[in-house]
């Protein structure tokens, strides 16, 4: 397994001491294991179940982006 070293505060290491305990667990696994994997958008949602009121307004939202167009910006340094 590849390893990198890493500094984090005194702090973070004994929270990080306190969850490992006297286990025999590498701090690696503590991280994994109290760390949430990342999650798709579409999972995320399927666990909060259907939300008819989230859906207009993701509706409205995309709607809304794709009427409104660019504008060129300029700036005044001497302002």
């Amino acid at each position: 397994m590849e390893t990198r070293t890493i500094s984090i505060s005194d702090d973070a290491y004994e929270r990080l001491s306190r969850l490992k305990g006297s286990s025999n667990m590498r701090f690696s696994e503590v991280i994994l294991k109290y760390t949430p994997p990342k999650k798709r958008l579409s999972d995320i949602l399927r666990e909060f179940g259907p939300n008819p009121a989230l859906a207009d307004s993701v509706a409205d939202a995309s709607r809304e982006m794709r009427r409104s167009s660019m504008r060129e910006a300029t700036f005044d340094a001497d302002a």
